[in-house]
C-alpha cells in the first residue's frame, strides 16, 4: 500500500510540476500509472487533496534534511548554507519540484483565498528560525528573516527551472559556464544576507 501511495505521489508530483495544478486531471495520473481514477479516489479523495500531499511531502522532505543529524551539529551560519547550496545542487539535478513550487505560488490565486493549509510553511518557518539564530540576527523580526529566506531559497528554485531557456540562449557550453557563475552568485548573496547586521 505505501509503496502504491509513493508511486502516485511520485507520478503526481511530475504531472503538477509540468502542467500546474489546472493543468492536471486525476484521470491523466490514473492513464501515466495504468490504474482508475477511483483507486486515486480511494487513496486521495480529491484532486485538492492529492496536490496538498504532494507540497506536504516536499516540505517534510526539505524539513528531515534541515533537521538531519549532520546539519544539527553545524554553526547556524554553516547549517543555513550547507542546506542552501545541497538546495541548489539537488535543483541543478531534477527542477520538477522548484518548477512545482514555482507554479504553485503562480497559480493559487483562486485556491489561495480557501486554503485550508500551508504546506511549505513549517520548512519556510524552520530556515527563518534557523537564520534567526544566526550572529546579528537575533534582534530581526520574523518578517525581515522570513524575506531574506524567501529570497534565498525563491533565487535557488527560479534558476533550476530557467535551464531550458538559458540552454536556449547559451547553448550547452554557455549554461555549464552560466551555472557555474551562477552558484558563485548565491554564495555572495547567501553572504549578504548573513553579513547584513554585522
Amino acid at each position: 500500500m505505501s509503496g502504491t501511495r509513493d508511486q502516485i505521489l511520485d507520478a503526481a508530483e511530475q504531472q503538477f510540476a509540468d502542467r500546474g495544478f489546472y493543468g492536471v486531471s486525476l484521470a491523466n495520473i490514473a492513464e501515466t500509472l495504468g490504474v482508475t481514477k477511483q483507486a486515486l479516489l480511494h487513496h486521495f479523495g480529491t484532486k485538492e487533496r492529492l496536490y496538498g500531499s504532494v507540497l506536504d511531502r516536499i516540505s517534510k522532505d526539505f524539513l528531515n534534511a534541515l533537521h538531519t543529524q549532520q546539519m544539527q551539529t553545524l554553526e547556524p551560519e554553516e547549517q543555513l548554507r550547507s542546506f542552501l547550496r545541497d538546495l541548489l545542487g539537488r535543483s541543478s539535478r531534477d527542477a520538477s519540484r522548484d518548477q512545482l513550487l514555482v507554479r504553485e505560488l503562480l497559480d493559487n490565486r483562486e485556491r489561495a483565498a480557501e486554503a485550508g493549509a500551508w504546506y511549505m510553511r513549517d520548512f519556510l518557518d524552520a530556515l527563518t528560525q534557523v537564520l534567526k539564530t544566526c550572529y546579528g540576527w537575533h534582534e530581526a523580526t520574523d518578517a525581515e528573516a522570513f524575506c531574506a529566506v524567501y529570497q534565498l531559497v525563491g533565487a535557488a528554485s527560479y534558476f533550476a527551472i530557467s535551464g531550458p531557456t538559458l540552454i536556449g540562449l547559451g547553448g550547452e557550453e554557455g549554461y555549464r559556464a552560466i551555472t557555474e557563475q551562477f552558484g558563485r552568485q548565491h554564495e555572495l548573496l547567501i553572504d549578504a544576507v548573513l553579513s547584513r547586521y554585522r
